[in-house]
C-alpha cells in the first residue's frame, strides 16, 4: 500500500534520480520523497539503558524531541514510549535516508518492528544547502566538528532548506498497528535523540545524504570556489573572505534560548598565572627584535590574563564598570610597576612614558598606590573653585583635635605642605587625599589615597620614621 509521498508497507521500493527522489523532475524539497528504500546505510547497536538522564542534550536533538512531541496526539503513547526507551527496549538503530527503523520490545518481551519516516530533501534543495556551506567555511568546520550550529540551521533555512523537522515531519509506521505515534515509534524517536546528540549526520543522512558523500561534495564546490573562471589561477578576492559568519548572532540565540542546554559552570582559575616563553636561544634573533623586551611582554600578559580571569569569576563581576582604557603613557607605566624590568628595559619604558629616567620612579610609586586616579595627581595640577577650596578647608580644620593641626601652607593648586617636614597632602578631583613625601629634592609618592587628610598624613609620617619608601623600577 502507497501513499502519496511514494513509500510503501514492503519497504522494496527502489529509489529514483536522487536518493528517493521521483522521476517527477521536482528540485526542491517539496519535490523530495520520504520513500525508505534501500540505499545508504548505517546501524548502530543498541544503546543501554538511560537512566537518570535525559534523551538529549544538544539543542538539535532537543528541537527533533520537540517535533515528536508536537506532532503525537497521545501524550500517554510517548510518556510509555520513553519508558520503554529508557529502559533499554529499543534494539539497533538502522538509519538511512527517509527512515529509521528498530525493534522495540514491550514489558512483556512482545518485539515490534517500528519505522519512522522523515521527508528527504531534492536535489534543487542540497545544491542550495552545499552552496551556503561553502559560502560559510564555519559552517564545515562545525559539521566537522559533530555540531550543529543555530546559525547553520537559519542560514539553510534562509536558502529554503528545512533540516530540522517540524510539526507532522516525523511519520510513524510500526507492526502493532497504531496509526498514531505508539510507544514502540515513539521509543524509537527517543533513541535517535540520543544518536543525534552524538552526531548531526544522522539526521542529514535521513535528509538523504550519507557523510561521506556530503564532504566530498562539499570539497568538490571548495575547490571549484577557490579558483574562478578566467582569473588566471588566483584564488578569491578577500571579499568573500570577509563574509564568513563569526560568531551567532544574538536574535538566533535569542529564538533558540528554549532549547538550548544551560552553560556549564566555569572551570576554576590557576592559582598562578603561566610562565612566559624563555627567548634565550643559540639562534640570533631577527634584526630590530629584541628578545629581553619580548619575555617582559609575554610574562606581562599572562599575568593580566591571569588577574582578568580572577575579576571575570569573582561575584558580582557584571556590575563592574568597564575599566578604564589606559594611554601609552600610562601603559608604560603600569608596566615598569608590574613587571619591575631591568635597567635597560626601564629606560626604554621611561622613554615610552614621555618621562625622564629619574621621574619614571616618582610614577611607578604612585601607580602602585592607585593606578591611574594616583599618576593624575602626580603629574596634574588644579585649582579647586571657591566652593571645593572652602570644603577642602574645613575638612583640613575638622581632621586634627584643638591644638595638634600641624602648619599648613597652602599654594592654591589643590596642595598643602607641612611647614617644617618634608611632608605634603595633594587633594584630587573626587575629594581624597593623596600623601607626598620630599626625598632627594623631589616630592614622590608616600601612600595611598585617604578620605581623612590626617589619616593620610599620618601614614607618610610614619614611612619617614622608619626610612621606608616606594620601590621603583631600576633605570
Amino acid at each position: 500500500m502507497s501513499d502519496d509521498y511514494g513509500y510503501d508497507d514492503e519497504d522494496d521500493s527502489p529509489y529514483g534520480t536522487e536518493y528517493g527522489v521521483d522521476g517527477s523532475g521536482g528540485d526542491d524539497g517539496a519535490g523530495a520523497s520520504r520513500d525508505g528504500g534501500r540505499g545508504p546505510e548505517v546501524t548502530f547497536a543498541a544503546l543501554p539503558p538511560a537512566q537518570g538522564r535525559g534523551f538529549a542534550t544538544s539543542w538539535w536533538g532537543r528541537a527533533w524531541l520537540q517535533a515528536l512531541e508536537d506532532t503525537a496526539l497521545d501524550g500517554q503513547q510517548l510518556k510509555q514510549g520513553r519508558q520503554l526507551a529508557r529502559k533499554g527496549g529499543v534494539g539497533a538503530v538502522s538509519v538511512r535516508p527517509g527512515r529509521i527503523t528498530a525493534m522495540v520490545r514491550d514489558r512483556d518481551g512482545t518485539a515490534h518492528r517500528s519505522d519512522v519516516l522523515l521527508q528527504q530533501l531534492g536535489a534543487g534543495a542540497w545544491d542550495r544547502f552545499l552552496d551556503m556551506a561553502v559560502d560559510r567555511a564555519g559552517h564545515i568546520a562545525a559539521l566537522l566538528d559533530r555540531e550543529m550550529p543555530p546559525h547553520l540551521v537559519e542560514d539553510a533555512a534562509g536558502a529554503g532548506v528545512e533540516l530540522l523537522p517540524g510539526i507532522g515531519d516525523l511519520e510513524p509506521e510500526c507492526t502493532c498497528g497504531a496509526w498514531d505515534h505508539c510507544p514502540h515509534s515513539g521509543a524509537l524517536c527517543y533513541q535517535v535523540a540520543r544518536l543525534l546528540d552524538e552526531d548531526p549526520f544522522v539526521l542529514l543522512l535521513m535528509r538523504g545524504r550519507e557523510e561521506r558523500r556530503l564532504l566530498d561534495e562539499l570539497q568538490v564546490r571548495s575547490a571549484a570556489r577557490a579558483v574562478r573562471p578566467g582569473d588566471g589561477g588566483e584564488g578569491e578576492d578577500t571579499g568573500d573572505a570577509e563574509q564568513e559568519v563569526r560568531g551567532v548572532p544574538a536574535g538566533e540565540a535569542f529564538a533558540a534560548a528554549g532549547i538550548l542546554p544551560p552553560l556549564p559552570a566555569p572551570p576554576s582559575a590557576p592559582d598562578t598565572p603561566g610562565l612566559g616563553p624563555s627567548l634565550d636561544t643559540e639562534t640570533p634573533p631577527a634584526p630590530g627584535i629584541d628578545p629581553t623586551a619580548l619575555e617582559v611582554l609575554a610574562a606581562d600578559s599572562a599575568v593580566r590574563a591571569h588577574r582578568m580571569l580572577l575579576d571575570a569569576l569573582a561575584p558580582g563581576h557584571e556590575e563592574q564598570p568597564l575599566p578604564v582604557e589606559l594611554t601609552p603613557q600610562q601603559d608604560a607605566v603600569r608596566l615598569a610597576a608590574d613587571a619591575r624590568p631591568d635597567a635597560r628595559i626601564g629606560a626604554r619604558l621611561a622613554a615610552g612614558s614621555g618621562r625622564p629616567p629619574a621621574d619614571l620612579d616618582a610614577a611607578v610609586r604612585a601607580w602602585r598606590y592607585g593606578g591611574v586616579a594616583a599618576l593624575a595627581v602626580l603629574d596634574e595640577e588644579w585649582a579647586p573653585d571657591p566652593e571645593d577650596l572652602g570644603r577642602a578647608r574645613a575638612r583640613l580644620g575638622e581632621a586634627w583635635e584643638a591644638g595638634e593641626r600641624p602648619a599648613l601652607r597652602a599654594n592654591g593648586r589643590a596642595r598643602w605642605t607641612v611647614a617644617g617636614a618634608d611632608l605634603q597632602l595633594r587633594l584630587d578631583r573626587g575629594g581624597r587625599w593623596w600623601p607626598y613625601r620630599k626625598e632627594r629634592g623631589r616630592w614622590v609618592p608616600a601612600g595611598p589615597a585617604d578620605d581623612d587628610p590626617a589619616g593620610a598624613l599620618a601614614g607618610a609620617e610614619d614611612g619617614a620614621a622608619d626610612g621606608t619608601s616606594g620601590v621603583g623600577v631600576a633605570v
